[in-house]
C-alpha cells in the first residue's frame, strides 16, 4: 500500500511539473537538484545545489573539464612569473555576456573587489585570500583598491599573490572567482540577479525561476563554445524529498538525480544496472559541536561522544553505499598532503571496549541515568541524514545522553548553523572547493563563518596563517598536519565519514563522468536521440 501511494504521488507531481514547465523538447535535461537556492549571485551562494546552476550560467577565467580538472575558461592563456607570485591572464576575444556586451578584465576586477568588500559580507570570500591584501581588504583594514589585481587592458588582468599558491588555478574555477556583469550590476544593483534581468557568460542563460519548484535555463548562443553544447534546455528541480525524486526518476520524469535514498541502492543496482553512480570524492560528512554550550566545553565529554560513534557500520550498514569511516578532518587522497589519515588512539579499540570507556568518562564528568546530558541534534531534511541521526542518537544513549532530533529544510538549517543557533550538535558536510588541505582545515579557523561550532584555538589559527607563507611544500604540509592533530585531539568536531558521490543517471545521458569533485557541468553532457 505504501509503495502504491508513493508511486501515485510521484506521477501526480510529475504531471504538475510538466504542466508548469510547458512543452519540453527532446533535448531538455530534467535534473533533481536538491534544496532551493538561496540566490544565483555567485557572491551569495554556498551550496553544491547552487553551484550546479551558477556554474552553468557563469564561467571564470578557469573552468572544469569533464573530469572536474581545471582548464581554460574565459581566458585563452595565462602566464605565471618565475617566483610563482604573479598570474597574468588574457581573456578570449569571443568572451561576451548573453546580452552581447564583451566580457572584460574590468568585469573580473569589479567582481573580485565586490566579493572581498566588507559591505558584501560574502561568506566564501576567504577562498580568494591567496590574492595579495585580500584578507586585509575583506576585514576592512585596507582599501579595496589595494587588492593585488591589476587591469592591464580590457582583455588582460594580473593577480599578485601573498605567496606561491599551488592550488590557485583550481581556486579560480570556484564561483567566488566568477565575473559579474559590471554594466548591469551598477545599473540595477541587487536586482541584476532577477530572472528578467540576469545575464551570464556561461553555456546557459537563466530564463525562469519558480521558487520551491524549478529553475529553467536555455543554451546561450553567445557562449564561446556554443557549437559544442548539445543540450538545449535544463530544468533544475528543487525538492527535499529524495524518495519522491527517485519515484519520478523511475517514472521517466527526471534524467539525473544528484542524490538518492541509500536504502534503495540495491534496488537501483538490481533494476537499473549501471544507472546509480557511487564514487569516492573529496568531502567530509561531519557533526559540528556547539563549543558555546557549557556542557560541550568539556573536551572529555566531546571525546566520549566521538568514541561512541560506530563509524564502521554507517557506510556499509546504515547507508549501504560504502562510505569510509572518518576519524580525521582531511580526506585521504588530498593533494599536497602525503599523510595517512589521522587516527585517535582509541580508533583501533574494540567497539564495546570503547563504549565502556566512554561511559566511564561521562560518569566522571557527572552524568548518570538520573542526571543525563540533554542536547539537540539538528539536521537538514533528508532521509539519509535522518537515518544517521537516529543511529547516532542510539549510540549515545548508553552514555546518559538524551538527544532531541530536530530537522528543517536546507536553507533554514544552514542559516541556523552559521548563526551558531543550535543547542548541541548539528549535521554538516563539506565538498572541497579545491584540492588542498587548507580548504578543509580553514573550516575550524576561529574567524571563518563556516566554523559553525565556534571552535577556537589560537595555536591552530596561527599554524594556518603560518602555512600561507611557507614556500617549501613538504614543510607547509607538516605545519598543516600539526594543525589537524591539534583540532582532532581536542575533538573540535565529529568527523563521521568521507563522502562518496551518489548520482543516478539515465542511460540516455552521455558525458557524465564520475570525478573527485562531483562536478558535472551540463555543457559536457548530451542526450541520445532515442
Amino acid at each position: 500500500m505504501y509503495l502504491t501511494n508513493v508511486l501515485k504521488g510521484g506521477v501526480l507531481a510529475g504531471l504538475m511539473a510538466v504542466a508548469m514547465a510547458g512543452t519540453a523538447s527532446a533535448e531538455t535535461l530534467h535534473m533533481f537538484n536538491g534544496g532551493e537556492p538561496a540566490s544565483l549571485d555567485p557572491h551569495r551562494v554556498s551550496g553544491d545545489w547552487e553551484n550546479r546552476i551558477v556554474g552553468d550560467y557563469l564561467e571564470g577565467l578557469m573552468t572544469e573539464d569533464i573530469g572536474a580538472e581545471p582548464i581554460l575558461g574565459q581566458a585563452e592563456s595565462y602566464e605565471i612569473s618565475e617566483d610563482g607570485l604573479t598570474y597574468t591572464f588574457t581573456i578570449r576575444d569571443d568572451a561576451v555576456w548573453s546580452d552581447g556586451e564583451p566580457v572584460t578584465a574590468q568585469d573580473f576586477e569589479y567582481a573580485f573587489k565586490r566579493l572581498l568588500s566588507p559591505e558584501m559580507a560574502a561568506d566564501y570570500a576567504y577562498l580568494q585570500y591567496p590574492i595579495k591584501n585580500a584578507e586585509a581588504v575583506n576585514a576592512g583594514e585596507m582599501d579595496v583598491d589595494e587588492l593585488g589585481i591589476e587591469v592591464i587592458d580590457d582583455k588582460t588582468i594580473a593577480f599578485t599573490l601573498e605567496a606561491p599558491t599551488p592550488y590557485f588555478l583550481d581556486a579560480l574555477t570556484h564561483y567566488t572567482a566568477y565575473p559579474v556583469p559590471m554594466h548591469l550590476v551598477e545599473e540595477l544593483g541587487e536586482d541584476w540577479i532577477q530572472p528578467e534581468n540576469i545575464v551570464g557568460n556561461g553555456a546557459y542563460s537563466i530564463t525562469e525561476w519558480v521558487p520551491n519548484s524549478h529553475i529553467k535555463a536555455v543554451k546561450s548562443e553567445t557562449f564561446h563554445d556554443a557549437d559544442n553544447v548539445d543540450i538545449e534546455e535544463v530544468m533544475y528541480y528543487s525538492m527535499d524529498d529524495i524518495s519522491a525524486a527517485l519515484q519520478r526518476y523511475r517514472a521517466g520524469e527526471f534524467d539525473i538525480l544528484t542524490d538518492f535514498p541509500t536504502d534503495q541502492y540495491q534496488l537501483l543496482q538490481d533494476q537499473y544496472p549501471g544507472e546509480a553512480h557511487v564514487a569516492p570524492f573529496l568531502g567530509l560528512y561531519y557533526y559540528v559541536i556547539n563549543h558555546n554550550k557549557e556542557e560541550l566545553a568539556d573536551p572529555n565529554v566531546r571525546e566520549a561522544m566521538s568514541m561512541a560513534i560506530n563509524r564502521e557500520v554507517i557506510g556499509p550498514d546504515i547507508l549501504g553505499t560504502g562510505e569510509l569511516p572518518a576519524y580525521g578532518w582531511v580526506p585521504p587522497g588530498t593533494a599536497n598532503y602525503d599523510f595517512d589519515e589521522y587516527q585517535p588512539e582509541w580508533a583501533d579499540m574494540d567497539y564495546g571496549e570503547r563504549v565502556a570507556q566512554a561511559v566511564q568518562m561521562m560518569e566522571e564528568a557527572g552524568y548518570s541515568e538520573d542526571n543525563p546530558l540533554n542536547l539537540q541534534l539538528k539536521y537538514n531534511t533528508n532521509e539519509n541524514h535522518q537515518r544517521i541521526a537516529v543511529a547516532i542518537a542510539a549510540m549515545w544513549e548508553p552514555l546518559h545522553i538524551n538527544v532531541e532530533l530536530f530537522n528543517s529544510e536546507v536553507a533554514v538549517h544552514y542559516d541556523a548553523l552559521q548563526n551558531n543557533d543550535f543547542d548541541g550538535v548539528g549535521r554538516a558536510g563539506w565538498l572541497m572547493d579545491y584540492n588542498d588541505p587548507i580548504n578543509m582545515l580553514e573550516l575550524l579557523r576561529s574567524d571563518i563563518i563556516y566554523n559553525y561550532g565556534r571552535y577556537n584555538n589560537a595555536e591552530f589559527d596561527q599554524l594556518l596563517r603560518d602555512s600561507a607563507t611557507i614556500l617549501d611544500m613538504d614543510e607547509r604540509a607538516e605545519v598543516l598536519r600539526e594543525a589537524e592533530e591539534i583540532a582532532m585531539d581536542e575533538t573540535a568536531a565529529f568527523p563521521i565519514y568521507y563522502y562518496v558521490s551518489k548520482n543516478v543517471v539515465s542511460p540516455d545521458i552521455e558525458g557524465f563522468e564520475d570525478n573527485a569533485k562531483d562536478i558535472h557541468r551540463t555543457r559536457w553532457l548530451s542526450m541520445s536521440e532515442d
